[in-house]
Order: C-alpha cells, then sequence, then structure tokens
C-alpha cells in the first residue's frame, strides 16, 4: 500500500465516484414534528393549531397533539389567552449546543474573519444537507455602512448560487438529480440549465464558483469548497458583496483566496487525506 498523501491547502481532491447513500424512510410524526417547528421559525407571528394544520395539511387534533408534546419539551410555547404557539428558548439551547459540537464552525470563525476584513464583504461557512439545502453555522460581517444580511440557522436550496454550483463540481451527486434539483430552484435572474452546467465545469476547474447577479439581482457570491473524508463536498465557505464593487479581478482574487481558507479548513477536518 502507497503512504498516505495530503493535498496542499490550494489543491483540489480527484473526484471519487458516487458513494452508496443510505435509503431513508419516513417517520411521520418526527417529520410533521419538524414541519411545525420550521414552521413556526419563519413566522414573524405565533399561530393558532388552526392555522398551523391548514399550512401543513394536518388534522387538527394531531397537530394539537405534536405541539403539546413540543411544549413539554420547551421547544415551543403557547400563550393561554390567545392558544398560539412560537419557538420557545428550548431552540436556542439546541442550537448553542449544536455550534459547540460543531468541528467546522469552530473552525471556520478565523477564516471567514479574515475574509470579510480583507474583501469588505460578508462571508459565511455553510453546511451542506444533501441537494436539499445548505444551513449557514458561522458569519463575519465587514464594518461598513452596506451589509447584506444573513443570519445564522438561516437555510438555502443546496444548488443555488456559487455554492450550487460548488456542489454540482465536487458533491458527486448523479446528473439526473442534479438536473432535478436544478428545475426547481427560484432566481432573480435564471440561468439556463446550459450556461449553468458550463459554470459548474469552470468551478470544476477554478477550484471556486461565482453567482454574478443570477440568485440575487446586484450581488455577486463567490464560493469554495470544503471537502469530508471520503473527499465529497461537505461544507463550503463563501464571500458576498454588491456586484458593483467588484471587479473581475477582484472576484477572480477572492476566489482564490476562499480556495486557499477552505482548503486549510478541509485539512484540520482530515478531509483531504488520501491513500
Amino acid at each position: 500500500m502507497s503512504p498516505k498523501r495530503r493535498l496542499g491547502s490550494n489543491q483540489l481532491p480527484a473526484p471519487a465516484r458516487f458513494a452508496s447513500r443510505p435509503v431513508i424512510r419516513a417517520v411521520p410524526a418526527v417529520a410533521r414534528a419538524i414541519a411545525i417547528l420550521r414552521l413556526l421559525a419563519r413566522s414573524s407571528d405565533a399561530l393558532g393549531v388552526n392555522a398551523i394544520a391548514r399550512e401543513l395539511a394536518l388534522v387538527p387534533s394531531t397537530a394539537l397533539h405534536i405541539l403539546r408534546a413540543l411544549v413539554s419539551e420547551g421547544l415551543v410555547t403557547s400563550d393561554p389567552v390567545t392558544k398560539r404557539y412560537r419557538l420557545d428558548s428550548g431552540v436556542l439551547t439546541l442550537a448553542r449546543s449544536a455550534l459547540r459540537q460543531d468541528a467546522f464552525a469552530q473552525l471556520v470563525q478565523p477564516e471567514i474573519d479574515a475574509l470579510a476584513d480583507r474583501f469588505t464583504a460578508t462571508a459565511v461557512g455553510v453546511r451542506m444537507v444533501g441537494l436539499k439545502h445548505m444551513i449557514v453555522v458561522g458569519i463575519s460581517r465587514p464594518d461598513t455602512a452596506i451589509r447584506l444580511h444573513v443570519d445564522v440557522g438561516s437555510r438555502f436550496p443546496a444548488l443555488i448560487s456559487a455554492t450550487g454550483r460548488c456542489l454540482a463540481a465536487f458533491g458527486n451527486y448523479p446528473d439526473r438529480d442534479i438536473e432535478k434539483a436544478f428545475r426547481a430552484l427560484r432566481w432573480d435572474s435564471a440561468p439556463s440549465y446550459k450556461e449553468w452546467r458550463a459554470e459548474v465545469e469552470e468551478t470544476r476547474q477554478t477550484g471556486f464558483g461565482v453567482d454574478r447577479g443570477n440568485y440575487i439581482r446586484g450581488v455577486t457570491i463567490v464560493a469554495a469548497p470544503v471537502f469530508g473524508r471520503d473527499r465529497a463536498m461537505t461544507h463550503a465557505l463563501v464571500a458576498i458583496a454588491l456586484t458593483d464593487q467588484l471587479s473581475a479581478t477582484a472576484v477572480e482574487v477572492m476566489g482564490k483566496e476562499l480556495v486557499r481558507s477552505a482548503g486549510r479548513v478541509s485539512e484540520r477536518l482530515g478531509g483531504l487525506a488520501q491513500r
């Protein structure tokens, strides 16, 4: 057996073949509870049982039973007068614990702080969840008057924007699954699938993805992949800035620096070890 070799921080792993993915069987009660939590999270107002049931196509009695279980666990609270529900502080406890235990969240913060400072751009670290979505787990904002609003815990479609181009290039997903997920995306200025695939191939060559106003008009987003032990993309580092503030040269410099930063995080996570 040949000795192990580690790739440099600016080198990308060779694509792996499609790894077998576990079959996930539906657990209706869990899926409904999660759906209720997500609905309450994105609602600006507390919601009643009937409104929750109607929005999620649930039987009201089923929604009520689940809500009572969530209340007992401290994840949801109920107003005794209005009988409306909202998230409770137990969710914050879980979120803080998750971030404390997340090695990526700890490793990525110094990198995105440096990126935000160097490029005067909002820099974030995201975790990929299959082809479904990505979750922001770290953020650093520049000390400027104009800042783009992104929060820890924000969720976005996995294949959207620059990060999505990276996932399509380095996520080791079959083309048919990628195309199906792409067709469901919503953009401010949507590229054609042919154009997008060409940009995915460019991402494969350069090591970083660029979204020039497709996802959000007037905003340029640059991303670089972080790799796991199976040499597939698991996370990403992302920089977000107003397009008017970036020249083509600045975008390239930003992309190369993101690749270097992502490479350092990958190595610290043990993701670039090869046989």
